[in-house]
């Protein structure tokens, strides 16, 4: 018994990226950091500034910087 074989021949389905930017992103100017820090500091917005300033001075991706715990950025109560 044979079984046919389904033809894809002529199917085309449109890529789920196109007309997406991706790749390597540019980074962060200088003024765009100032910007974000000064906002965050008018707004009150401590732990997202903390979080910032650490990103920035650790040069942690947003991926690193979610996963990491309490306890691995303070030593006896101080961060």
């Amino acid at each position: 018994m044979r079984t046919a074989i389904p033809a894809l021949v002529g199917f085309a389905r449109a890529p789920w990226n196109k007309g997406r930017l991706t790749g390597q992103k540019r980074p962060v100017k200088l003024r765009e950091v100032w910007a974000i820090r000064v906002r965050l500091q008018l707004e009150r917005h401590r732990r997202d500034l903390a979080l910032f300033d650490l990103a920035i001075d650790s040069k942690l991706r947003g991926y690193d910087l979610v996963r990491l715990r309490v306890s691995a950025a303070c030593v006896g109560g101080r961060v």
